[in-house]
């Protein structure tokens, strides 16, 4: 049995990981799919405060209140920049990362730093003229790979604005025994995540990770749930 603690991206929350869950679940795993502050059913905590080391704060915070040592910390998309911040603080209660589709940080970078200046630009006017200077409201579900119309309409139904701050505020990397933590990187090639790509040369070039691909579109714990979970529980065992 693995403790597997599975965060979400920006606009999503853990509904996201539903299917996934279950079929974890069934094989008798122990499944944590909280939903970082402002997002998703915690929507109506949203506000400028609510930052990066906030949603690191949540992760860690569950670990810390659930007891939790030996888990397998996976995020998706946005979430790869929670993750590390969570091994910073507490990789004694890590056993591994896995990144599914995620940004992969260094010390004193922000997403912001991964995105291209046109479309930069363009998160920052939305912010400014539709999110009353700190929310980034959410694209349509197409942006995330998700081909079925049933899975767009539900999917669309739950997205939710994005704390913009969590997108400026700078990450600091430098624990060695966070470093030292086993890690994976499941990249979707089917659309790809264009802003992703610049992490999997690198990524799939160095023996400390385990790299996997995956042909399906961004979202995979929507549209490919049980191949997903398979290699979640491949890739916890190393």
């Amino acid at each position: 049995m693995t403790n597997f603690l599975l965060v979400h991206g920006a606009w999503h929350g853990g509904w996201c990981w539903r299917r996934v869950s279950k079929i974890l679940r069934a094989e008798g795993h122990e499944v944590f799919t909280p939903t970082l502050t402002g997002l998703g059913e915690k929507r109506h905590l949203l506000s400028p405060a609510v930052g990066l080391d906030t949603h690191i704060d949540d992760v860690h915070g569950l670990l810390m209140f659930e007891d939790l040592t030996e888990t397998v910390l996976v995020g998706h998309s946005y979430a790869g920049m929670v993750i590390t911040g969570v091994a910073e603080r507490v990789p004694e209660r890590l056993a591994r990362l896995i990144y599914v589709d995620a940004f992969v940080p260094t010390d004193g970078q922000s997403i912001c730093d991964f995105r291209p200046p046109d479309l930069l630009r363009s998160y920052q006017e939305k912010v400014r003229d539709e999110g009353d200077g700190y929310m980034l409201n959410p694209p349509s579900p197409d942006a995330f790979g998700i081909a079925d119309e049933v899975d767009r309409a539900w999917v669309g139904s739950k997205l939710t604005p994005h704390p913009f701050k969590t997108q400026i505020d700078k990450l600091t990397v430098c624990n060695p025994a966070a470093a030292e933590l086993p890690k994976a990187y499941i990249y979707c090639t089917n659309p790809p995540a264009g802003p992703l790509d610049q992490f999997v040369d690198k990524i799939r070039a160095d023996h400390a990770w385990e790299f996997r691909e995956l042909a399906t579109g961004h979202d995979a714990m929507i549209t490919e749930p049980e191949r997903l979970a398979k290699m979640l529980v491949e890739l916890s065992v190393g």
